[in-house]
């Protein structure tokens, strides 16, 4: 199913969602995606991945296929998170929260690691060429038999 359009024109100034994984959690990942459904203006600069949809693009307007990788604004994540429960194969880098939203992945089939630095207690984003941590916590999610044994090197998986 294609959601409304949430954006559909292009990033013209950074903003607060911009925040991109940092390059050693695909590494440890070790997976190939077909599609990044939130990438940043340009392309990701670290995820693998064979296409990728931007703000102009709007990934929840597309349509989505094979192994996805979501990592999406976190300013408003709950359409973004009941796609990708529709979807059902891939990644996601999400806000640990108490949500309606959040709590339909804690209930579902999805699998869920906590995502920090090593020696931190938290990941360390990439923006503006720097490094910045936010102020909560953030987890892996997986859905789909090979992204969920991709999670097994970030620790226990729930």
């Amino acid at each position: 199913m294609i959601q409304q359009h949430l954006f559909g024109q292009p990033q013209t100034e950074v903003t607060s969602d911009d925040y991109y994984t940092p390059k050693w959690v695909f590494d440890t990942l070790d997976l190939e995606f077909d599609l990044d459904v939130a990438s940043p203006p340009g392309g990701p600069p670290f995820v693998p991945c064979k296409r990728y949809f931007t703000q102009e693009d709007d990934g929840l307007a597309q349509e989505w296929h094979g192994r996805i990788w979501m990592n999406p604004p976190y300013s408003a994540p709950r359409l973004w998170i009941e796609r990708f429960l529709e979807h059902g194969n891939g990644v996601a880098l999400l806000p640990f929260a108490k949500s309606r939203a959040f709590m339909s992945l804690w209930n579902s089939s999805a699998k869920m690691v906590y995502a920090a630095d090593p020696g931190l207690v938290g990941l360390l984003f990439h923006r503006h060429g720097k490094k910045e941590q936010i102020m909560f916590p953030v987890v892996l999610i997986a859905m789909g038999n090979e992204n969920i044994a991709a999670l097994e090197p970030f620790g226990v998986v729930r």
